[in-house]
């Protein structure tokens, strides 16, 4: 009789584990330490996210799994390939920068923010952020897609007292749970059909299915991908995103618009090129439809922005990222129609780099002008220059990354290779689609960009900046610059070692 005890690679699993670890250990440590020291677990928690980082580096001289089955095939549960590495350097570096921004955040709060709390729930989602691109079996995606998502929602309504941050953690927490329970039917379907759960093996199954069960196994991939399409904050599952990032704490509302995007696309991939390829046409029109709905949505909710409202700096980065969200399910919606699938989901990975490093930085500056100005409002963003040059400099540079224009070239670089997955893959009609959006978010963004250059009204007036907030907007700025300087790296990210 074979055995069935499995050996555990410990190096390939070392990064979502030390995050979990360290969780854990900064939970019992709150117990002992006293009120004065409590911003030793801050620093621990970046240190151990750091931590997590370097633990890629050893994974980089070869594709590693474990969590395989022993009898039956050599089907594994957990891989890290170079599309995993990849995505953890993604979610592990967003959460370290995340957690840069709470340190000051919560140091401003001054114990109205439980911290003990705040750092284990955002260690638990970061491990569960970094299991997903590595899970290759549909039950650990799905597990690590909650384990993702259920430390956000408490993450986002933390703000005990605050009906605005309740009110958008339950705003959240229904429609993502209603998300999930709709994505495990889906499961159900595809494994009733196929009778297995590991991605490749539903690839090879699924499109040999008896014709009484073919419906059954189509409904089955549709529903598989709602899930997915609510975390990338896809139309119409967008209605939550900019209420929850105005009432979560600010470094959250960045760790969702970078982090839970990136779990969601993660899992996107790996559920239509992986598990779903002889699907693709049902998948592929699909996103290719929610891809111009949610460019299109995204970036008329921005422009439709007031200056004067409050909190709008944070409404209109959120209806942003919604936009942007449009332009990354292109390449996927493109990996349907192209014999090139692997270059098309490249493309989305290289873009959702770019987007991470400039839209962090944006944050991290709007979490600057907060604690000057508590509302938050586009027109406080009026003459920044003024008072502090360097700081309108890089939120500039950021936005005009964003938009797709020089100097930010990574943002045009990115935009460019994402329109040519849609050209290629004969998807002319998206292609324009999102070209039209390409210069409806000019028109916001430059408007943005502007107003920092303008005349200040009233006196101009320097404030200190934090440690931790100078060392997050620092690291942002040098990676987009680089990135600008060296755009061709980004290619270097569109072999994603899938196939």
């Amino acid at each position: 009789m074979s055995s069935l005890v499995q050996s555990v690679d410990w190096l390939a699993i070392a990064p979502p584990t030390i995050a979990a670890v360290v969780g854990l250990a900064v939970l019992v440590a709150d117990l002992f330490l006293a009120d004065a020291r409590k911003a030793l677990l801050g620093w621990s928690s970046v240190a151990g996210l750091a931590l997590s980082l370097l633990a890629l580096l050893p994974l980089l001289d070869g594709d590693r799994a474990t969590f395989c089955r022993v009898t039956g095939g050599d089907a594994c549960s957990y891989a890290a390939d170079r599309f995993t590495l990849v995505v953890q350097l993604l979610v592990l570096g967003g959460a370290l920068l995340a957690a840069l921004l709470s340190v000051t955040a919560l140091k401003d709060a001054d114990r109205r923010l439980p911290e003990g709390e705040y750092w284990f729930l955002l260690l638990s989602s970061a491990a569960g952020a970094a299991l997903l691109p590595a899970s290759r079996d549909l039950a650990t995606l799905i597990v690590a897609l909650e384990v993702a998502s259920l430390p956000a929602f408490a993450l986002v309504g933390i703000r005990h007292g605050d009906r605005r941050s309740s009110e958008a953690a339950l705003k959240f927490f229904l429609s993502s749970v209603t998300a999930t329970a709709v994505s495990l039917l889906g499961v159900s379907f595809v494994y009733a059909t196929t009778g297995t759960l590991y991605l490749t093996e539903v690839a090879g199954r699924i499109g040999d299915v008896d014709g009484q069960l073919h419906t059954l196994a189509q409904t089955g991939v549709v529903l598989t991908l709602v899930g997915f399409a609510f975390k990338t904050a896809a139309v119409p599952f967008h209605f939550w995103v900019p209420d929850t990032y105005v009432g979560a704490p600010l470094p959250i509302a960045a760790y969702l618009s970078v982090v839970g995007k990136a779990v969601g696309f993660s899992g996107l991939i790996l559920v239509t090129v992986v598990a779903f390829p002889p699907y693709a046409g049902v998948w592929g029109p699909a996103l290719a439809v929610l891809a111009a709905l949610t460019m299109t949505a995204g970036n008329v909710g921005a422009l439709r922005q007031r200056a004067t409202r409050a909190h709008g700096a944070v409404r209109l980065l959120a209806w942003s990222s919604v936009g942007q969200a449009g332009y990354l399910l292109v390449p996927i919606a493109a990996a349907a129609y192209t014999d090139d699938a692997e270059g098309a989901v490249g493309s989305t990975v290289a873009y959702a780099l770019m987007y991470a490093a400039v839209n962090l930085g944006a944050f991290a500056i709007a979490a600057l002008v907060a604690r000057r100005s508590p509302l938050n409002r586009v027109a406080d963003y009026r003459g920044l220059y003024a008072s502090h040059p360097v700081t309108a400099l890089v939120l500039a540079f950021f936005l005009l990354c964003l938009a797709g224009l020089p100097p930010g070239v990574v943002g045009l670089f990115a935009k460019v290779t994402v329109f040519s997955a849609a050209v290629d893959a004969g998807l002319g009609w998206l292609a324009v689609v999102m070209a039209v959006n390409v210069v409806i978010a000019l028109v916001y963004y430059l408007r943005w960009t502007a107003l920092l250059f303008r005349a200040p009204e009233g006196e101009t007036r320097k404030h200190r900046v934090p440690a931790p907030l100078t060392a997050a907007i620092a690291l942002t700025a040098v990676l987009g610059v680089a990135l600008s300087g060296a755009p061709q790296l980004i290619l270097r990210f569109s072999d994603t070692g899938l196939f």
